[in-house]
C-alpha cells in the first residue's frame, strides 16, 4: 500500500507514468517485508515470512536497527537489501567550493580545470548488445532457446548497470570528500532527450543525429549521479546547490559578457568583446560557481542586469572597433 501510494503521488506530481500492475519477469521484480523478518548475522541467514530460513551471503555487517527487507530478482539470481536506522553525527566539511559542468565528451568539468572521463558503459558493449538481442529477436518466443537468450539479454544489461553504478560511486565519493560545497546545473534530462522525430505533417530534422545524442546523455545518467552525490555530500556535512544552466557555456568569466559567438566550438571559448580565450567546459564550470555564489549570497541578478551589461559591452566593443 505504500508503494502504491507513492506511486500515485508520482503519477499525479508528474514524475512518472500511470501504476501498472508488475509483470512477471518485469524490470522491477521485488517485494517487501515491513515486519515478521528475522536477521541470523553469526548463521548468514535471513527468516522471510511464508517461506522460511534463507541462506545469504552477506556483502558488510549491518549497521543499526533494521526496518524492512526488501528482495529483489536480478538476471543473475536474488538479492536482499536491508534499511536500516541509527543515529549518526553529521560532521563539518573543511573542504572548498567548486563548481561543476555536466558534459558528454567529458563526464564532468570542475571549475580548477579537472576533467574526468565517461565510461560510457552502454557504447562499449553496444555491438554485443546488438548482436544478442538480433540472436534473441530469431528465436521461437518462449521456447527453451529464446529464455536462453533472453537470460544472456539481461545478464549484459546488468552488467552495463553494474560498471554504471561502480563509475558513479567512485567519482561522488571522490567530489564529496574534496569539496563541501558543489555548485552544478539544474539540468532538465527529459527535455534534453525528448526525440526529435516529430509528426507525420510537421517531421523532425537531423532525427538520427539527435538520437545518438539521446543515447549518448543517458549513457552517462546524469539524474542518478546527482542523487548519488546529494546522499554522499550529506553524509559528509557537504552541500550540493543546483544552478539555473542557461547562457553558463556562453558568458565571459572575465568582463561578463553573453553570446554566442563566444562559444564556436564544443571545446573552445573566445569571447568577442574583450578576447578572453579558454576552455569552453572550464568557463561553463566558473560561471557556474559564480552564479551559485551570487545565487546563494543575494539571489541571481536575472535577465535585466545580463542585458544591461551586454548593452555596456556592446558599447565598449563597438566603440573600439571605430577606433581600429
Amino acid at each position: 500500500m505504500k508503494d502504491l501510494s507513492r506511486a500515485y503521488c508520482n503519477f499525479f506530481s508528474g514524475r512518472t507514468a500511470y501504476p501498472v500492475f508488475h509483470r512477471r519477469y518485469g524490470a522491477n521484480d521485488a517485494f517487501r517485508y515491513p515486519q515478521g523478518f528475522k536477521i541470523d548475522e553469526t548463521g548468514k541467514q535471513i527468516y522471510l515470512p511464508g517461506i522460511g530460513f534463507v541462506k545469504y551471503r552477506r556483502s558488510r555487517y549491518i549497521e543499526g536497527k533494521a526496518k524492512n527487507i526488501t528482495v529483489i530478482r536480478k538476471a543473475d539470481g536474488w538479492y536482499v537489501s536491508i534499511q536500516t536506522e541509527y543515529e549518526k553525527e553529521v560532521p563539518v566539511h573543511q573542504g572548498d567550493e567548486v563548481g561543476m559542468d555536466m558534459g558528454v565528451v567529458w563526464f564532468c568539468t570542475l571549475t580548477d580545470g579537472t576533467q574526468i572521463s565517461p565510461c560510457n558503459a552502454l557504447k562499449k558493449h553496444l555491438k554485443k548488445l546488438v548482436q544478442l538481442q538480433r540472436a534473441l529477436s530469431r528465436k521461437e518466443k518462449f521456447s527453451s532457446n529464446w529464455r536462453k537468450a533472453q537470460r544472456e539479454v539481461a545478464k549484459l544489461h546488468q552488467r552495463i548497470g553494474n560498471i554504471r553504478q561502480d563509475f558513479i560511486n567512485k567519482v561522488a565519493l571522490d567530489l564529496s570528500k574534496k569539496h563541501a560545497v558543489i555548485y552544478r546545473e539544474d539540468l532538465r534530462i527529459k527535455n534534453m532527450t525528448a526525440s526529435a522525430a516529430g509528426t507525420v505533417e510537421e517531421p523532425g530534422h537531423n532525427v538520427a543525429q539527435k538520437s545518438g545524442l539521446n543515447r549518448a546523455i543517458l549513457d552517462q545518467a546524469w539524474g542518478k549521479f546527482f542523487q548519488r552525490l546529494e546522499w554522499k555530500c550529506e553524509q559528509r556535512g557537504g552541500q550540493v546547490i543546483k544552478v539555473s544552466p542557461q547562457y553558463t557555456s556562453r558568458i565571459c568569466p572575465i568582463c561578463g559578457y553573453e553570446s554566442k559567438e563566444n562559444r564556436k566550438s564544443q571545446a573552445s571559448f573566445e569571447c568577442v568583446a574583450c578576447g578572453y580565450r579558454g576552455n569552453a567546459d572550464v568557463v561553463g564550470a566558473r560561471n557556474i560557481k559564480v552564479r551559485g555564489q551570487r545565487m546563494s549570497a543575494c539571489g541571481e541578478f536575472g535577465e535585466v542586469g545580463r542585458a544591461q551589461v551586454n548593452r555596456r559591452m556592446e558599447t565598449v566593443h563597438g566603440a573600439g572597433q571605430q577606433q581600429e
